[in-house]
């Protein structure tokens, strides 16, 4: 019989974060593949687990998802865990995924922790629909275009963002999508969690003159009808 590949969701910062069906889960499968062996050998010491570890991240996963799939193949089970949150949102765990559902392989979520829910439940803008747009791209005619297929977005839109770019993402919003209300969610369950409800124009005024820190997700109010 073929193994089970697990989606386990881990914490986003706050290590208590994590399902008891999480634990128990981690204990019982023969490998954890994850993004950092580092990051995940921490949490998994934390709660006295230990196991096998392999390497899945990018742009390693084309290399490791052979390797994963052989060893679901020849029986064993295997956790695929992200350093932080749930499987597969924006990061290479689709790629896993995907070629294990070609192969008939079965997949299973543990769920669990993820930042975009996280932060979109105490934005205070509305949450009968949402849209996740994930990371834009960082420059050129390629995020231009990103930004353009949002202006007349009636959704809230929801992005991840890094500390670097925070300045002139809030820039090109503003420049696309005009002033609309906003919410930054930074260190989401983290000791420095932080929740800033504004709108676009004073979010760019604001992080124009300081530099960002942690992780960052942006909630923007969709387009009245």
């Amino acid at each position: 019989m073929s193994g089970k590949l697990y989606l386990v969701a881990t914490p986003i910062g706050n290590l208590a974060d994590i399902t008891l069906r999480a634990l128990e889960t981690l204990k019982m499968v023969d490998i954890i593949a994850c993004e950092d062996k580092r990051v995940s050998g921490r949490l998994l010491a934390h709660y006295g687990i230990s196991k096998r570890l392999m390497a899945y991240n990018d742009p390693g996963k084309y290399k490791a998802a052979p390797a994963i799939l052989e060893k679901l193949k020849s029986g064993e089970n295997i956790a695929l865990i992200t350093d932080s949150g749930s499987p597969c949102i924006s990061d290479p765990g689709f790629y896993l995924v995907h070629l294990a559902i070609a192969e008939g392989l079965e997949v299973i979520s543990i769920p669990g922790p993820c930042a975009l829910i996280s932060a979109l439940s105490v934005a205070g803008l509305p949450l009968h629909n949402f849209v996740f747009e994930g990371f834009l791209p960082p420059k050129g005619s390629k995020r231009n275009k990103r930004l353009a297929n949002l202006q007349d977005e009636t959704r809230t839109i929801i992005l991840y963002e890094s500390p670097h770019r925070l300045s002139s993402t809030f820039s090109d919003l503003y420049k696309h999508l005009g002033n609309r209300r906003a919410v930054v969610a930074r260190e989401l369950t983290k000791l420095h969690e932080e929740i800033r409800r504004s709108d676009l124009e004073s979010m760019v005024e604001e992080y124009r003159a300081k530099k960002g820190r942690g992780e960052f997700v942006i909630l923007v109010e969709g387009k009245d009808h």
